[in-house]
C-alpha cells in the first residue's frame, strides 16, 4: 500500500504540473482569441504580445484584454457609436462641405476687411 501512494502522489504531482503549465498557456491566448473573433486589425500584434506577456508573467495581459475588448467591425474603436448623434441617416456630399467652407472664407476676409478699415477712422 505504501509503494502505490509514492507513485499515486508521484503521478498527481506530475498531473498538477502539466495542467497548470497548459492552463497557463490557454489562459494567455484569450486576449487573441478576441481579436480574432472581432476581425481586430491587431490580432497578430495582440498574439505577439500575448506570448511577451507569458514570458514576463502576464504583466502586459490585462492591458492585451482591454486592447482587443475595445475593437468591434460594425462600430471601430471605443464603446461609442461612431455615428452622429442627431441623424445618422444624413451624409454630408463634397460639395456641400466645399460651399460651406467658401461661405467660411468669405466671412473671415469680410471680417478682416472691417477691421483693418475699423483702424484706419
Amino acid at each position: 500500500m505504501h509503494e502505490f501512494l509514492n507513485y499515486f502522489s508521484l503521478f498527481l504531482l506530475f498531473f498538477v504540473v502539466v495542467v497548470l503549465f497548459y492552463g497557463i498557456i490557454a489562459i494567455h491566448d484569450i486576449p487573441y482569441k478576441i481579436a480574432k473573433k472581432r476581425n481586430h486589425p491587431h490580432q497578430d500584434a495582440i498574439e505577439a504580445a500575448g506570448w511577451v506577456s507569458l514570458f514576463m508573467l502576464h504583466v502586459l495581459w490585462p492591458f492585451l484584454w482591454i486592447w482587443a475588448m475595445t475593437y468591434r467591425e460594425e462600430r471601430g474603436w471605443g464603446f461609442q457609436s461612431n455615428t452622429p448623434a442627431s441623424d445618422p441617416n444624413e451624409t454630408i456630399s463634397l460639395a456641400q462641405l466645399q460651399s460651406e467652407l467658401s461661405a467660411l472664407q468669405n466671412e473671415v476676409r469680410s471680417l478682416k476687411g472691417e477691421t483693418a478699415n475699423g483702424g484706419q477712422d
